[in-house]
């Protein structure tokens, strides 16, 4: 048999385009070996009908939904390798089984990799966040702090500004913020920090004090901090797409990359994470793109 399209990851943008094409009587095989990246957060927010939804919950819905369509056909298996072929692709998993497909969409989303300080893990997820759009209710009005060596750190302040008055920003050494943006946040009573932070302390997943690498240490309630972010795609020296700035595969608007017959959609694209609805909007788009082009290929043979 002889796939119309398969799906390489079972997070919302890969789980949205499985249930599109299912519904469009597309034979799909969907690849998902159930590590999302959200896994740690305690509820996913700010999708209509799904706010404060477990990653748990949502993907048992999502796939109680999906596999109604009998052409959806779900492999809880790791692709190891993937082959251009004349007309497709051939799909080889780490179970040595071996599929064929005439498109194929990356839905895989991202690596994430956490800063290396300790109490980091036990606190991220619950009250150390990094997207204010997606916690930042949670966390209003709460003693909050903020971790990011990036210039960026000077945008998601003032971001944060909107949930919370008592903020202090760390940007984990000196020469992230200019003179001008220190003096803009602190005439905001934003506290900035140049210290290196040398520990996360809490219980029960939630954050208590932080601790600097000079000894001393503050109380926070919450906070957000950067980890940092690695499309899963791979495959790329087989394949040959092109990437982004930020590593991600390089699409149109409708989710075609560089590769006849590929798609990408979701974080996979970006590089950078994105909240649920956007992802599954993605993943609709792309699957829309992909229906609309086996359509005009039947009609052209």
């Amino acid at each position: 048999m002889i796939y119309d399209c398969a799906i390489i990851g079972g997070g919302p943008a890969g789980l949205n385009a499985a249930l599109v094409l299912g519904r469009a009587r597309r034979n799909v095989a969907l690849f998902d070996h159930n590590k999302p990246r959200n896994a740690v957060t305690h509820a996913s927010h700010g999708f209509l009908t799904r706010d404060g939804v477990t990653p748990a919950e949502f993907r048992r819905v999502a796939y109680e939904e999906v596999l109604k369509y009998p052409s959806v056909k779900h492999h809880p298996v790791e692709v190891t390798d993937i082959r251009k072929l004349n007309a497709g692709f051939l799909i080889s998993t780490h179970e040595g089984e071996q599929i064929q497909a005439r498109k194929l969409l990356f839905a895989s989303g991202l690596q994430e990799t956490l800063p290396d300080i300790p109490g980091v893990r036990n606190l991220y997820g619950k009250s150390l966040f990094y997207c204010p759009y997606c916690d930042g209710w949670e966390l209003r009005d709460k003693s909050l702090f903020v971790l990011f060596d990036h210039p960026r750190v000077f945008h998601l302040a003032k971001l944060l500004y909107n949930w919370s008055r008592d903020l202090i920003v760390c940007t984990n050494g000196p020469g992230i913020l200019t003179n001008e943006q220190k003096q803009i946040l602190a005439s905001r009573d934003i506290v900035v920090s140049e210290q290196s932070v040398s520990a996360f302390h809490g219980s029960d997943g939630k954050l208590r004090l932080v601790e600097f690498t000079d000894g001393s240490r503050i109380e926070r309630t919450g906070g957000f901090i950067a980890p940092k972010w690695v499309p899963r795609a791979g495959f790329q020296q087989e394949l040959g797409y092109a990437v982004n700035d930020l590593g991600g595969i390089l699409t149109d608007e409708m989710g075609k990359s560089t590769v006849p017959g590929l798609f990408a959609a979701g974080e996979v694209t970006t590089g950078f994470p994105s909240q649920l609805i956007v992802a599954a909007a993605a993943g609709s788009i792309a699957a829309a793109s992909i229906n609309l082009e086996l359509t005009e290929e039947a009609f052209s043979s």
